[in-house]
């Protein structure tokens, strides 16, 4: 018997989306793999556009 449209047991949260939550951190570190290699990278490592430029020019210099 239900009250309020509660059930005895909880529904399984985890166990059905574990496969998504793994891809989202893999694709999360992938994607933050490739931007530091793109930001770093000497086609745009002068660029002013580039937020970390001033940083990047600093970490050369020494």
């Amino acid at each position: 018997m239900s009250f309020l449209g509660l059930r005895k047991w909880p529904t399984p949260v985890m166990k059905p989306m574990w496969p998504f939550m793994a891809a989202a951190g893999i694709t999360f570190y992938l994607i933050s793999v490739g931007q530091a290699k793109g930001i770093r990278s000497p086609e745009y490592r002068n660029d002013p556009k580039n937020p970390y430029a001033a940083q990047l020019a600093k970490e050369s210099a020494q």
